[in-house]
């Protein structure tokens, strides 16, 4: 059975771990990117990282916000700089994650970081309040240009805490989504399943999806990679076939093929 994952493909060499997971149930995954991504405000990022003693720790919730931070290591040849004295500064206070691939990213960068389990900002924002105190310097939080307030509301409404946003990068849809999508269609047929991994996403791609698919609408297993990108979908009046436990690839896999039985 074809599944369809809405997504881009890793950024390292070899093969996507969501096509990998699902080939082990025995399914073919085609990858379509539905994002694109400018970053921003990197010059007023890089202060901020090279002055670790201004704040409390770090927040990341996407893969991007820390590949702005390695942006600004790389720029100037700041890298030796951190190596030698700011990352250790970093690392005397709590640098917290959501998912895996964030995780993965944070490690590169020769920090340890917290939370990658949580699997939602939500979770995140209660784990951060758990373990900080109300008198720190404010948490940085680098962040996209279409991010939810969930965090945000949360750290500052229920937690008390200092927090300091700063958008490094802007999220636009892909340019070539719509033709990919066609192409797709043209060339597969409706897939098996088709999975969501942002509400974005789903805001990019939802109606065009519904033009390809005609009749045949009903019969596509819809997937969510979380319960946010799931309620997304709900409100758009898309029936959720499945979520994922965890957002990795192994999980999103397992709920996949089980529907598809």
């Amino acid at each position: 059975m074809h599944v369809l994952l809405l997504k881009e493909p890793k950024d390292e060499f070899g093969p996507d771990p969501y096509i990998t997971a699902l080939a082990t149930h025995g399914h073919k995954a085609t990858l379509i990117p539905v994002l694109s991504f400018k970053f921003v405000s990197l010059n007023t990022l890089a202060d901020k990282v090279f002055q670790p003693e201004k704040h409390g720790g770090l927040i990341f919730t996407s893969p991007r916000a820390v590949e702005a931070v390695k942006m600004c290591l790389e720029a100037e040849d700041r890298r030796e700089e951190w190596n030698r004295s700011v990352k250790d500064k970093w690392k005397t206070k709590s640098i917290y994650v959501v998912g895996k691939a964030t995780a993965a990213l944070v490690r590169n960068l020769g920090l340890d970081p917290v939370g990658e389990d949580t699997g939602t900002a939500d979770v995140l924002s209660r784990v951060i309040i758990e373990r900080e105190d109300r008198n720190i310097r404010p948490l940085f939080f680098p962040c996209g240009s279409i991010k939810r307030e969930v965090l945000p509301t949360a750290l500052r409404d229920n937690g008390k805490l200092p927090l300091e946003t700063l958008t490094v990068y802007q999220t636009a849809e892909h340019p070539d989504l719509e033709k990919n999508l066609k192409n797709f269609f043209e060339e597969q047929g409706s897939p098996g399943s088709v999975a969501f991994f942002s509400p974005s996403g789903v805001k990019f791609c939802l109606d065009v999806i519904r033009r390809l698919s005609g009749d045949q609408l009903t019969q596509i297993k819809f997937a969510a990679i979380g319960t946010t990108t799931g309620d997304a979908m709900a409100a758009e009046g898309l029936c959720v076939s499945c979520t994922a436990e965890k957002p990795t690839a192994e999980h999103l896999a397992a709920v996949i093929a089980k529907v598809l039985q």
